[in-house]
């Protein structure tokens, strides 16, 4: 039973954060962890969870408590002032993690405890947070000799600071490309949504006509859409070619440097810890056993895959042909021709259903879609002090009105934000005494705002995305974990962490679900029949296409990381190749620089573990199809999936905990399935 008596810390007042502020308050912040620590090691009390290992998680959650704001406004309202203070600390921040990873006194004290009788007493989150402190010591260093810990923690910080400076390239390349259109004709075959948006931006840096940009809600409907094949290829290229040496902006946000000594330095910190590239250092962290399993996985996906995606790829080819095309297909061809042909064959597009899918519908469906599931309440709270007017604040209670979290909800794309869509924790589950803080998660995504007078409609793509980002808060917002390392989505194992967001997904496509999200924006009408009858035929078109291409972005990821020579550096765009040769059934122009924007594993946390993404497809689709078995809204199946996954956090193995949910362990079968392939063969 929860303990009643529930509080939070005071919410971050993101209006009054001051740039020049910050580095004085981290520096303060880490004095007093630091001062904090050495307390607890000098104290004459033997070390013991409640002497040392609880009071080392209340310390570091409050230097999470001031950095993770920060980091997060760094993130979705960059400006050169915060930027600047923001990169003052990440060195800082950096080395402090790393000194406490190489902290002698520190790691003999949790060996203490682990090594101790009263070990076994603790409990199970307990037991898991002590072993994955002993496990990251090791994973930074604490093993080695005095001059290898030194250059250790220089790679370490050196590594954040690249990470940094990656995603800025990006950010700032995404940024400086526009191209204004003052003819009508040149955006033939936009729809209309596209072009009102266009027309804002034009009208937003006070120019006439339309303003095009490499943001998605911009990008996404030309590639797709745009009748003008030049003006295709023009985006095309500057999209693909973003912090390069290659496009419009050739060499000035060029991440080349930074991708080849990012490499080169993931090798050899691996090096250092006694691993013989960095993947396998990456798998230590992760349910995969070795990167040749990871890479047998990946091959027999794309195997199972390739026979349908070729020909998938050879329909679009005939369909433009009979089209009138003569011409040879390229990258920029692709997207439209493929949307014409779904057009055709099922007489439906993402922008005929955006109409379905006003913003308030879909976000007041989803809050009842996760009601019936899991018995939890979503409430807005007003008058939050938050970084953009458009962000809103919202709570979840249980069935017995207990608060159990708070979350930010940040949907539309706005200059200075960064692209795509994610969950950060700002807050983390902790037990205080007698007080439980409850978390707080930021939910962040990049959508069309709403334009004039009509509201933000989504496609159905971005409510897929919108309920894969909750399934994530819901990992952090459920935990009922009182230890933060633990607690939500850390210690989770990386290649499990996607299996929240992931079945989420599955409810997107079910008439009972889309009757509480999709609404006629004007009419309040229910979605047609005939329109779900098209949607959900439509759901698996290309769908081998797709698994080969995410196949194709895992395997790079792996096998640069795995294959890495110091002798010949990266070989980048090398091994891409290779993987391209080997998985993919399309071909990109010599131009493309697809890794250069690849910020998963050059400024993120998926560094070779991209792989996750299909790991956790296994599964999310296994555990989705216990519901299609019980019922999609059963209400036992619900409260067991929260019971024994969403609110167990990292606290216990994640196949343990899949296989106490689904009462076996996991087959691929229902991923195949639900992807429109058939299993051929034997998965290995």
């Amino acid at each position: 039973m929860m303990n009643p008596l529930l509080t939070e810390a005071p919410l971050p007042l993101f209006d009054q954060i001051e740039p020049h502020h910050v580095e004085p308050a981290v520096d303060q912040i880490l004095a007093i962890v630091r001062a904090r620590i050495e307390q607890l090691l000098d104290s004459n009390q033997p070390y013991s969870w409640d002497t040392l290992a609880e009071p080392v998680e209340i310390a570091l959650e409050q230097l999470n408590r001031l950095w993770s704001p920060v980091a997060h406004l760094n993130a979705v309202a960059d400006s050169a002032e915060l930027r600047a203070a923001y990169n003052a600390c990440l060195p800082k921040i950096s080395a402090f993690e790393t000194e406490l990873g190489q902290h002698e006194a520190l790691y003999q004290a949790f060996r203490q405890i682990a090594d101790s009788e009263a070990f076994s007493a603790l409990d199970t989150a307990q037991r898991k947070a002590i072993r994955n402190r002993l496990r990251d010591f090791r994973l930074t260093g604490i093993e080695l000799g005095p001059d290898q810990r030194k250059r250790f923690k220089e790679v370490r910080v050196r590594l954040s600071e690249l990470h940094t400076r990656f995603r800025e390239n990006l950010l700032d390349a995404t940024k400086a490309w526009s191209k204004h259109l003052r003819e009508d004709a040149m955006l033939t075959g936009l729809p209309e949504s596209a072009r009102a948006l266009a027309r804002q931006n034009a009208e937003s840096e006070n120019l006439e006509g339309w303003l095009l940009n490499l943001d998605v809600p911009s990008y996404f409907p030309v590639i797709t859409y745009a009748d003008n094949r030049a003006l295709r290829e023009e985006i095309y290229t500057a999209y693909v070619t973003r912090a390069s040496e290659c496009g419009p902006h050739a060499g000035r946000w060029d991440n080349s440097p930074v991708m080849e000594e990012t490499l080169e330095l993931r090798h050899e910190a691996a090096r250092l810890l006694g691993f013989a590239n960095f993947g396998e250092h990456s798998l230590e962290t992760k349910m995969a056993g070795s990167t040749d399993q990871v890479i047998e996985f990946l091959n027999n996906l794309a195997k199972q895959a390739l026979p349908q995606a070729h020909q998938e790829l050879a329909e679009i080819c005939s369909f433009a042909r009979d089209q009138g095309v003569t011409f040879t297909l390229e990258a920029w061809d692709i997207p439209y021709y493929s949307e014409k042909l779904r057009q055709q064959r099922y007489a439906l597009s993402q922008e005929e259903l955006k109409p379905w899918f006003p913003e308030h519908q879909v976000v007041a469906g989803l809050f009842a879609v996760v009601q019936r599931l899991y018995g939890i309440e979503v409430k807005e709270q007003k008058n939050a002090a938050v970084w953009s007017p458009d962000v809103r604040l919202f709570e979840i209670h249980d069935e017995e009105q207990r608060l159990r979290g708070r979350f930010y909800l940040d949907l539309y794309t706005r200059p200075g934000k960064q692209g795509g869509a994610w969950m950060g924790e700002c807050r983390t589950r902790l037990r205080e005494k007698e007080r439980l803080y409850v978390p707080v998660a930021y939910l962040t995504c990049n959508f069309t705002p709403p334009l004039g007078d009509q509201p933000c409609l989504f496609t159905h793509n971005e409510v897929i995305t919108l309920f894969h980002e909750f399934g994530h808060g819901l990992h952090h917002l459920l935990s009922a974990i009182d230890y933060p390392s633990v607690s939500g989505i850390n210690g989770v194992a990386w290649d499990a962490v996607e299996l929240p967001s992931q079945i989420m997904e599955n409810w997107c496509w079910e008439r009972e679900t889309l009757d509480l999200i999709a609404r006629h924006y004007q009419t309040g009408e229910r979605l047609p029949e005939e329109l779900f009858a098209k949607m959900r035929s439509a759901r698996t078109f290309q769908c081998a296409m797709q698994m080969v291409r995410q196949v194709e972005f895992a395997l790079f990821d792996m096998l640069i990381h795995v294959e890495y020579d110091p002798a010949q550096g990266g070989r980048i765009y090398e091994i891409l190749e290779q993987v391209r040769n080997q998985v993919a059934v399309f071909q990109p122009p010599a131009f493309n620089r697809f890794a250069h924007g690849f910020s998963h594993i050059f400024g993120g946390g998926y560094a070779a573990g991209y792989y996750s993404y299909k790991w956790a497809e296994v599964l999310s689709s296994d555990a989705y199809s216990l519901f299609e078995e019980n019922g999609i809204f059963d209400r036992a199946t619900g409260r067991r999936f929260r019971r024994e996954v969403l609110e167990r956090g990292g606290s216990e193995d994640p196949m343990k905990l899949f296989a106490t949910f689904r009462g076996r362990q996991p087959t691929i079968e229902a991923l195949l399935r639900h992807s429109g392939l058939a299993l051929t063969g034997s998965m290995g």
